[in-house]
């Protein structure tokens, strides 16, 4: 089995005992592929250094809505260079986030804005967070024109099929982290049932979102496989080829296509 984990954060503390065992474990289980994500720059400074020294991981480099307050000249031309690395492959996560509101809602959609104006000149996909602000979220992807970038991905995907319909019409990949696996997941599984194989993203969002059966515990890349088991339960395949499939969606959503006969 190959897998792909689209969406982790193991360079953060909560992995700095043992993060090279939660490599190996992720290997061990089949994972070709993980998108470590920053979300602030120190974060993105991380991300892309795990990314350097690891085979089988890149980066992503971003500021977060919570952390929106804080993007400015500064930060702006610190990921901009981080961007221009080898490693990275996407910038992100970014996005609108009005559960906490760490940030104002100004603030949010700003950053937002000036991330995917980043994205399209520097001709890379974007990693879209997105909690309780679905609508304000799709309406600034389309007005800065996302659809131009080559791709965009719906990270930690919770909504219900109708938004997701929104969001594949525009050509967007749907992300499935751990919830579906959980109980009363039911918007989650018919996402995951419906959405077009061609379009569809597997992840963790490590250390969050542990998945069943190891819920209550930190999360780590190789719980991706109960993630894609559960799916190809759902859709009545077998998990050989949705891991297959998932994965070579990544390298394609990613830019990664030069590397994707790795998994024939």
């Amino acid at each position: 089995m190959v897998l792909v984990d689209s969406h982790v954060h193991i360079s953060m503390k909560d992995y700095d005992t043992d993060r090279e065992e939660v490599i190996r474990r992720a290997r061990a289980a089949g994972v070709r592929l993980m998108v470590e994500v920053g979300y602030d720059l120190e974060s993105s400074e991380r991300a892309v250094g795990l990314a350097r020294t690891n085979e089988g991981i890149v980066a992503a480099v971003g500021v977060h809505p919570h952390d929106a307050k804080t993007w400015n000249r500064e930060a702006s031309d610190r990921i901009e260079e981080l961007a221009k690395e080898d490693s990275v492959v996407a910038i992100g996560e970014i996005g609108l986030d009005y559960y906490r509101n760490l940030s104002s809602p100004q603030e949010q959609a700003a950053a937002f804005r000036a991330q995917i104006d980043l994205a399209a000149r520097l001709n890379l996909p974007v990693i879209i967070h997105e909690r309780d602000a679905f609508e304000d979220v799709l309406s600034i992807l389309v007005d800065a024109g996302a659809e131009r970038l080559p791709g965009v991905v719906m990270h930690c995907f919770s909504g219900d099929w109708r938004a997701a319909r929104r969001c594949l019409d525009r050509g967007f990949y749907i992300s499935i982290a751990g919830p579906v696996t959980y109980k009363n997941s039911k918007f989650q599984e018919q996402v995951a049932r419906l959405c077009p194989l061609d379009r569809l993203l597997t992840e963790t969002d490590s250390p969050y979102l542990t998945p069943s059966p190891f819920r209550g515990k930190r999360n780590e890349p190789s719980y991706v496989k109960d993630v894609t088991e559960h799916i190809a339960r759902i859709r009545s395949m077998p998990v050989e080829i949705l891991g297959k499939t998932v994965l070579e969606n990544a390298y394609k959503a990613f830019g990664l296509d030069e590397v994707k006969d790795q998994v024939r």
